[in-house]
């Protein structure tokens, strides 16, 4: 890159972004200090020495942040000529790890290197991040069209497939946000409703018995019918009644039917909006959604019910906690919660959370970081957290939009959908919200190859939009 451009394009650098990225590393290290503090060991002691989790991290974020500086000395044209190849080379890594790779928590993802773990699952984001910009940035490709939407997808659903192997579900489930960035671009909204359709109805597939989804979606078919059947009144009070008699009857049978119902009424409600002014054309798309749920229901609690004991314990413990054990997989979750809970309002204080120093939740300087945030910092310092990423979340919005090269726009949506679906899992799966599926909180987590990949590319995006003047 030449000189010029150099100095234009540091000229031009997002510093509300990059304030963003070092108040959240800034966090992070303090956070994972106090996760690491030992009584009797000296400050300098702990930061400068690799025994413990500060020190190495300490490390990682000076590596990375000589690798921000360096990012933003690299043409901006390098990261699309060269996108399939680092998008190859991480899918590489993948397979490898599979033969390679070090087994931690039953996951084989990592690398051993002298003494030091790679996990490069989290650099195949920042490679289908790139892939993506740049298939979607093609001349020849329309999102519209059925080949380009099968190449789109299938850029991120390998990764998802090499890293299932390993497994590990958590890091498989990131790759799911390229479809924020395929929304945005245009592909077919009834495939995201037939999406979370099933999805809702997949989900109470695994609470409720099937036979009672399947009563509840008949039900929603009658009241079809008596929405289409409008203009004839004597239909219409058939079927209305039809449907009023039926819910008593399941009411009174104690089947917990209205839930199910108010969930089809509102899907139902999404469909016909795709389809109005044209009502007939919605009918045959109405009962084929209605089938489809109907399979889906009975298939994700088949599926579930052949499960491992332990993995049908983690969705129990988001779904049925009633039913999980409070000294097994329910563990993490009660004592995340008390953890959070324990710090008020303010938080009882810079490394002053007892629960925290006696290491009461497992993984706490890794996947479950926030909780030494609610118990030393309280509600105040939790809703900084969340209103940091938000307004991150915001800002690369805010940069997406103003990019001239297509190329630049979907990496930044690229990068913004990988950065949410983080934040969200992470912190909800903290509080109960979400299962337990174990990703790390980005900037804020212990880890090399996270603060590594995030850190380039954050830089990456603002290299990418410092340059926008001339790309």
């Amino acid at each position: 890159m030449s000189n010029r451009n150099v100095a234009s394009g540091l000229k031009n650098l997002d510093w509300i972004t990059l304030s963003l990225y070092l108040s959240l590393v800034a966090i992070g290290w303090l956070m994972i200090y106090a996760v690491s503090y030992e009584e009797g060991r000296g400050f300098t002691e702990m930061v400068f020495s690799l025994d413990n989790n500060v020190g190495k991290q300490t490390m990682f974020i000076g590596i990375s942040l000589t690798m921000l500086l360096l990012l933003l000395f690299i043409d901006w044209n390098f990261w699309r000529t060269f996108a399939y190849l680092i998008y190859a080379t991480t899918m590489v890594m993948l397979v490898l790890v599979l033969i390679l790779g070090k087994e931690i928590n039953n996951a084989t993802s990592w690398f051993a290197i002298a003494g030091f773990t790679l996990q490069p699952s989290e650099f195949a984001k920042l490679g289908a991040c790139l892939a993506m910009s740049a298939y979607l940035s093609t001349y020849s490709t329309q999102i519209s069209k059925f080949k380009s939407q099968v190449t789109a997808i299938g850029l991120f659903l390998l990764p998802i497939i090499l890293i299932l192997l390993q497994p590990d579900a958590g890091s498989a489930l990131v790759f799911t946000s390229f479809l924020i960035v395929l929304f945005r671009e245009g592909f077919n909204a009834n495939v995201y409703i037939l999406g979370i359709s099933v999805t809702i109805v997949s989900i109470l597939g695994l609470v409720f018995n099937p036979v009672y989804i399947l009563f509840g979606l008949a039900l929603l078919a009658i009241l079809a019918m008596v929405n289409f059947q409008k203009r004839k009144k004597l239909y219409w009070l058939v079927g209305f009644v039809a449907y009023v008699v039926l819910s008593i009857s399941a009411i009174t049978q104690g089947l917990e039917i209205p839930v199910l119902a108010i969930t089809g009424v509102v899907l139902l409600v999404m469909t016909y909006l795709q389809y109005q002014g044209r009502r007939r054309d919605i009918i045959k798309p109405m009962y084929f959604l209605l089938i489809v749920a109907g399979f889906f229901a009975v298939a994700s609690n088949y599926t579930f019910n052949k499960l491992p004991r332990h993995q049908q314990d983690r969705l129990n413990v988001w779904l049925q906690p009633s039913k999980a054990d409070p000294r097994g997989a329910l563990y993490n979750v009660i004592q995340s919660k008390n953890t959070i809970g324990s710090g008020g309002l303010q938080g009882k204080g810079f490394l002053e959370g007892t629960m925290t120093k006696l290491n009461y939740v497992p993984e706490q300087s890794t996947d479950f970081i926030f909780c030494t945030v609610g118990e030393e910092q309280g509600f105040v310092g939790t809703v900084g957290i969340v209103g940091l990423f938000l307004l991150l979340l915001l800002r690369i919005t805010i940069l997406a939009e103003r990019q001239r090269a297509d190329f630049s726009r979907y990496y930044a949506y690229s990068f913004a959908g990988i950065l949410f679906v983080h934040f969200f899992v992470n912190i909800g799966m903290t509080m109960g919200l979400v299962p337990v599926i174990g990703i790390p909180l980005p900037f804020i987590s212990y880890g090399g190859s996270s603060i590594l990949a995030f850190t380039m590319m954050t830089g990456i995006l603002l290299s990418l939009d410092s340059n926008r003047l001339t790309a």
